[in-house]
Protein backbone atom coordinates (compact mmCIF):
# COMPACT_ATOMS: atom_id res chain seq x y z
CA UNK A 1 0.00 0.00 0.00
CA UNK A 2 1.27 3.48 -0.84
CA UNK A 3 1.96 5.56 2.23
CA UNK A 4 0.02 8.78 2.96
CA UNK A 5 3.33 10.65 2.75
CA UNK A 6 3.90 9.34 -0.78
CA UNK A 7 0.46 10.43 -1.93
CA UNK A 8 0.80 13.81 -0.23
CA UNK A 9 4.11 14.53 -1.94
CA UNK A 10 2.71 13.66 -5.36
CA UNK A 11 -0.28 15.91 -4.71
CA UNK A 12 2.01 18.76 -3.70
CA UNK A 13 3.99 18.23 -6.87
CA UNK A 14 0.85 18.57 -8.98
CA UNK A 15 -0.21 21.71 -7.14
CA UNK A 16 3.11 23.47 -6.78
CA UNK A 17 5.34 22.32 -9.61
CA UNK A 18 3.86 23.12 -13.02
CA UNK A 19 5.80 22.23 -16.14
CA UNK A 20 7.45 25.68 -16.37
CA UNK A 21 9.42 25.03 -13.17
CA UNK A 22 13.09 24.28 -13.76
CA UNK A 23 14.72 20.99 -12.89
CA UNK A 24 16.66 22.82 -10.17
CA UNK A 25 13.38 23.93 -8.59
CA UNK A 26 12.03 20.41 -8.73
CA UNK A 27 15.16 19.02 -7.12
CA UNK A 28 14.95 21.65 -4.38
CA UNK A 29 11.34 20.67 -3.68
CA UNK A 30 12.29 17.02 -3.62
CA UNK A 31 15.03 17.71 -1.09
CA UNK A 32 12.52 19.48 1.15
CA UNK A 33 10.04 16.63 0.75
CA UNK A 34 12.66 14.05 1.59
CA UNK A 35 13.74 15.92 4.66
CA UNK A 36 10.15 16.17 5.86
CA UNK A 37 9.00 12.64 5.16
CA UNK A 38 12.09 10.43 5.14
CA UNK A 39 10.77 8.65 2.04
CA UNK A 40 14.03 8.86 0.15
CA UNK A 41 16.59 9.00 2.93
CA UNK A 42 19.26 6.43 2.04
CA UNK A 43 20.36 4.84 5.28
CA UNK A 44 21.73 1.47 4.20
CA UNK A 45 24.92 1.74 2.19
CA UNK A 46 25.22 -0.10 -1.10
CA UNK A 47 27.37 -3.20 -1.36
CA UNK A 48 30.52 -3.24 -3.46
CA UNK A 49 30.17 -4.92 -6.83
CA UNK A 50 32.35 -6.72 -9.32
CA UNK A 51 31.18 -5.87 -12.85
CA UNK A 52 31.90 -8.03 -15.90
CA UNK A 53 30.97 -7.86 -19.56
CA UNK A 54 30.26 -11.47 -20.56
CA UNK A 55 28.80 -13.49 -23.42
CA UNK A 56 26.92 -16.74 -23.65
CA UNK A 57 25.68 -18.87 -26.54
CA UNK A 58 22.12 -19.17 -27.79
CA UNK A 59 22.26 -21.44 -30.80
CA UNK A 60 24.65 -19.74 -33.21
CA UNK A 61 24.19 -16.33 -31.54
CA UNK A 62 26.46 -14.85 -28.90
CA UNK A 63 24.43 -12.87 -26.37
CA UNK A 64 26.38 -10.11 -24.60
CA UNK A 65 25.38 -9.47 -21.00
CA UNK A 66 26.26 -7.42 -17.95
CA UNK A 67 27.11 -9.54 -14.92
CA UNK A 68 27.08 -7.84 -11.51
CA UNK A 69 28.33 -9.73 -8.45
CA UNK A 70 28.66 -8.59 -4.84
CA UNK A 71 32.29 -8.66 -3.73
CA UNK A 72 31.39 -10.51 -0.53
CA UNK A 73 31.63 -14.32 -0.61
CA UNK A 74 28.58 -16.13 -2.03
CA UNK A 75 26.46 -17.89 -2.85
CA UNK A 76 24.34 -14.86 -3.70
CA UNK A 77 20.62 -14.66 -4.38
CA UNK A 78 20.36 -14.21 -8.13
CA UNK A 79 18.27 -12.13 -10.52
CA UNK A 80 17.88 -12.25 -14.29
CA UNK A 81 17.26 -8.61 -15.31
CA UNK A 82 15.55 -8.18 -18.69
CA UNK A 83 15.49 -4.90 -20.59
CA UNK A 84 12.64 -3.62 -22.73
CA UNK A 85 12.38 -2.14 -26.22
CA UNK A 86 14.97 0.55 -25.52
CA UNK A 87 17.70 -2.08 -25.19
CA UNK A 88 20.40 -2.45 -22.56
CA UNK A 89 21.38 1.20 -22.66
CA UNK A 90 23.27 3.06 -19.95
CA UNK A 91 20.11 4.12 -18.11
CA UNK A 92 18.81 0.55 -18.00
CA UNK A 93 22.23 -0.70 -16.88
CA UNK A 94 22.07 1.85 -14.06
CA UNK A 95 18.76 0.29 -12.95
CA UNK A 96 20.42 -3.13 -12.90
CA UNK A 97 23.29 -1.72 -10.83
CA UNK A 98 20.89 -0.12 -8.31
CA UNK A 99 19.33 -3.52 -7.73
CA UNK A 100 22.63 -5.40 -7.57
CA UNK A 101 23.95 -2.83 -5.07
CA UNK A 102 21.24 -3.97 -2.66
CA UNK A 103 23.06 -7.32 -2.41
CA UNK A 104 22.04 -9.49 -5.38
CA UNK A 105 23.90 -11.16 -8.20
CA UNK A 106 22.38 -9.78 -11.41
CA UNK A 107 22.72 -10.92 -15.01
CA UNK A 108 21.35 -8.45 -17.57
CA UNK A 109 21.37 -9.91 -21.11
CA UNK A 110 21.50 -7.63 -24.14
CA UNK A 111 19.21 -9.68 -26.34
CA UNK A 112 19.06 -7.04 -29.11
CA UNK A 113 22.70 -6.61 -30.09
CA UNK A 114 23.45 -10.21 -31.08
CA UNK A 115 20.56 -10.15 -33.56
CA UNK A 116 21.15 -6.58 -34.78
CA UNK A 117 17.77 -5.46 -33.49
CA UNK A 118 17.46 -1.66 -33.52
CA UNK A 119 16.42 0.39 -30.53
CA UNK A 120 12.69 0.38 -29.75
CA UNK A 121 11.56 -2.30 -32.23
CA UNK A 122 7.84 -2.55 -32.85
CA UNK A 123 7.80 -6.21 -33.84
CA UNK A 124 8.83 -8.92 -31.41
CA UNK A 125 11.43 -11.46 -32.56
CA UNK A 126 10.41 -14.78 -30.91
CA UNK A 127 13.98 -16.05 -31.18
CA UNK A 128 14.95 -13.55 -28.48
CA UNK A 129 12.88 -15.59 -26.02
CA UNK A 130 15.45 -18.40 -26.29
CA UNK A 131 18.29 -15.87 -26.07
CA UNK A 132 16.94 -14.58 -22.76
CA UNK A 133 16.19 -18.08 -21.44
CA UNK A 134 19.75 -19.20 -22.10
CA UNK A 135 20.78 -16.63 -19.52
CA UNK A 136 19.37 -18.94 -16.85
CA UNK A 137 21.59 -21.71 -18.16
CA UNK A 138 24.61 -19.41 -18.20
CA UNK A 139 24.07 -18.57 -14.54
CA UNK A 140 24.66 -22.23 -13.70
CA UNK A 141 28.26 -21.77 -14.88
CA UNK A 142 28.93 -18.75 -12.66
CA UNK A 143 30.54 -19.41 -9.31
CA UNK A 144 29.16 -17.73 -6.22
CA UNK A 145 25.54 -17.50 -7.38
CA UNK A 146 22.42 -19.51 -6.56
CA UNK A 147 21.23 -20.60 -10.00
CA UNK A 148 18.78 -23.21 -8.73
CA UNK A 149 16.30 -20.56 -7.53
CA UNK A 150 16.26 -17.34 -9.53
CA UNK A 151 13.96 -14.32 -9.72
CA UNK A 152 13.29 -12.54 -12.99
CA UNK A 153 12.85 -8.77 -13.24
CA UNK A 154 11.50 -7.40 -16.51
CA UNK A 155 11.10 -3.82 -17.73
CA UNK A 156 8.28 -3.10 -20.18
CA UNK A 157 8.62 -5.70 -22.97
CA UNK A 158 11.12 -7.43 -20.73
CA UNK A 159 8.12 -8.16 -18.52
CA UNK A 160 6.74 -10.34 -21.31
CA UNK A 161 9.97 -12.34 -21.33
CA UNK A 162 9.88 -12.54 -17.53
CA UNK A 163 6.32 -13.88 -17.50
CA UNK A 164 7.19 -16.53 -20.09
CA UNK A 165 10.15 -17.70 -18.00
CA UNK A 166 7.98 -17.82 -14.90
CA UNK A 167 5.82 -20.37 -16.69
CA UNK A 168 8.50 -22.28 -18.59
CA UNK A 169 11.38 -22.63 -16.15
CA UNK A 170 11.08 -24.41 -12.80
CA UNK A 171 14.01 -22.55 -11.21
CA UNK A 172 12.17 -19.22 -11.51
CA UNK A 173 10.88 -18.43 -8.01
CA UNK A 174 9.20 -15.10 -8.73
CA UNK A 175 8.56 -12.45 -11.36
CA UNK A 176 8.85 -8.68 -11.01
CA UNK A 177 7.33 -6.53 -13.74
CA UNK A 178 8.04 -2.83 -14.10
CA UNK A 179 5.14 -1.55 -16.30
CA UNK A 180 5.26 -4.97 -18.01
CA UNK A 181 3.88 -5.76 -21.45
CA UNK A 182 1.74 -8.80 -20.73
CA UNK A 183 0.47 -9.69 -24.19
CA UNK A 184 2.36 -10.96 -27.21
CA UNK A 185 3.72 -7.86 -28.98
CA UNK A 186 2.92 -9.58 -32.29
CA UNK A 187 -0.72 -10.26 -31.43
CA UNK A 188 -3.39 -8.43 -33.49
CA UNK A 189 -4.58 -5.10 -32.11
CA UNK A 190 -7.91 -6.42 -30.74
CA UNK A 191 -5.98 -9.00 -28.73
CA UNK A 192 -3.65 -6.32 -27.41
CA UNK A 193 -6.62 -4.23 -26.30
CA UNK A 194 -8.99 -6.85 -24.88
CA UNK A 195 -6.83 -9.79 -23.82
CA UNK A 196 -3.62 -10.68 -22.07
CA UNK A 197 -1.08 -13.40 -22.79
CA UNK A 198 -2.62 -16.90 -22.47
CA UNK A 199 0.33 -17.99 -20.32
CA UNK A 200 -1.29 -16.10 -17.44
CA UNK A 201 -3.52 -19.16 -17.03
CA UNK A 202 -0.42 -21.29 -16.30
CA UNK A 203 1.32 -18.67 -14.14
CA UNK A 204 2.00 -20.07 -10.66
CA UNK A 205 4.97 -18.18 -9.20
CA UNK A 206 4.58 -15.07 -7.00
CA UNK A 207 4.53 -11.75 -8.82
CA UNK A 208 5.16 -8.08 -8.13
CA UNK A 209 3.62 -5.85 -10.82
CA UNK A 210 4.20 -2.08 -10.81
CA UNK A 211 2.93 0.61 -13.17
CA UNK A 212 2.41 4.38 -13.09
CA UNK A 213 -1.07 5.83 -13.25
CA UNK A 214 0.24 8.21 -15.95
CA UNK A 215 1.41 5.30 -18.12
CA UNK A 216 -0.48 4.55 -21.34
CA UNK A 217 -4.03 3.52 -20.51
CA UNK A 218 -3.76 0.23 -22.40
CA UNK A 219 -0.62 -0.82 -20.55
CA UNK A 220 -1.93 0.23 -17.16
CA UNK A 221 -5.25 -1.57 -17.59
CA UNK A 222 -3.54 -4.68 -18.93
CA UNK A 223 -1.30 -4.90 -15.86
CA UNK A 224 -4.31 -4.46 -13.57
CA UNK A 225 -6.33 -7.14 -15.40
CA UNK A 226 -3.49 -9.64 -15.18
CA UNK A 227 -3.04 -8.96 -11.46
CA UNK A 228 -6.76 -9.46 -10.89
CA UNK A 229 -6.71 -12.74 -12.82
CA UNK A 230 -3.71 -14.01 -10.88
CA UNK A 231 -5.50 -13.22 -7.63
CA UNK A 232 -8.57 -15.11 -8.87
CA UNK A 233 -6.35 -18.11 -9.58
CA UNK A 234 -4.81 -17.94 -6.11
CA UNK A 235 -1.36 -16.80 -7.25
CA UNK A 236 0.40 -14.50 -4.74
CA UNK A 237 0.55 -11.12 -6.48
CA UNK A 238 1.28 -7.58 -5.35
CA UNK A 239 -0.03 -4.82 -7.62
CA UNK A 240 1.16 -1.22 -7.26
CA UNK A 241 -0.22 1.66 -9.35
CA UNK A 242 1.92 4.73 -8.60
CA UNK A 243 0.18 8.12 -8.54
CA UNK A 244 1.89 10.72 -10.71
CA UNK A 245 4.34 8.21 -12.25
CA UNK A 246 4.87 7.85 -16.00
CA UNK A 247 6.25 5.12 -18.25
CA UNK A 248 9.85 4.22 -17.42
CA UNK A 249 9.68 6.00 -14.06
CA UNK A 250 12.77 4.11 -12.93
CA UNK A 251 15.15 5.44 -15.57
CA UNK A 252 13.47 8.07 -17.75
CA UNK A 253 15.51 11.26 -18.05
CA UNK A 254 13.15 13.65 -19.86
CA UNK A 255 10.33 15.53 -18.11
CA UNK A 256 10.72 13.61 -14.87
CA UNK A 257 8.23 14.32 -12.10
CA UNK A 258 8.49 13.99 -8.35
CA UNK A 259 6.02 11.12 -8.80
CA UNK A 260 8.59 9.36 -10.98
CA UNK A 261 11.33 9.86 -8.40
CA UNK A 262 9.20 8.63 -5.53
CA UNK A 263 7.99 5.65 -7.56
CA UNK A 264 11.56 4.70 -8.51
CA UNK A 265 12.68 4.62 -4.89
CA UNK A 266 9.59 2.82 -3.64
CA UNK A 267 9.74 0.29 -6.48
CA UNK A 268 13.35 -0.54 -5.68
CA UNK A 269 12.52 -1.13 -2.01
CA UNK A 270 9.48 -3.23 -2.90
CA UNK A 271 11.56 -5.26 -5.33
CA UNK A 272 14.17 -5.93 -2.65
CA UNK A 273 11.50 -7.03 -0.16
CA UNK A 274 9.88 -9.27 -2.78
CA UNK A 275 13.22 -10.84 -3.73
CA UNK A 276 14.06 -11.43 -0.09
CA UNK A 277 10.78 -13.33 0.31
CA UNK A 278 10.90 -15.50 -2.79
CA UNK A 279 14.65 -16.15 -2.71
CA UNK A 280 15.17 -16.32 1.04
CA UNK A 281 17.65 -13.47 0.63
CA UNK A 282 18.82 -10.58 2.79
CA UNK A 283 18.99 -7.76 0.29
CA UNK A 284 19.34 -4.30 1.77
CA UNK A 285 16.54 -1.78 1.62
CA UNK A 286 17.17 1.94 1.72
CA UNK A 287 15.94 3.24 5.03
Amino acid sequence: MLTPAFRALVLLQNLLLPARFSQRSREFFLALAVGASGVLVSGASAVELVERQVEYSSGDIQVPALLLLPMAPGPHATVLFIHGRSGLNERVQASARWLAARGFAVLAPDYHTGRFIPENPIDHDPSTEQDVERGLDYLKTVSGVRADRVAVVGLSRGGYHAALLGVRRPEVAGVVGYYPHLASPNAPEPVQVYRYMPEVEQWKVPALLMVGDQDHQLRREQVVRVAERLKERGVPVELVVYPGAQRAFDFRRDVRTVGDDLAREDALNRTVRFLNRVLGAKGRERE
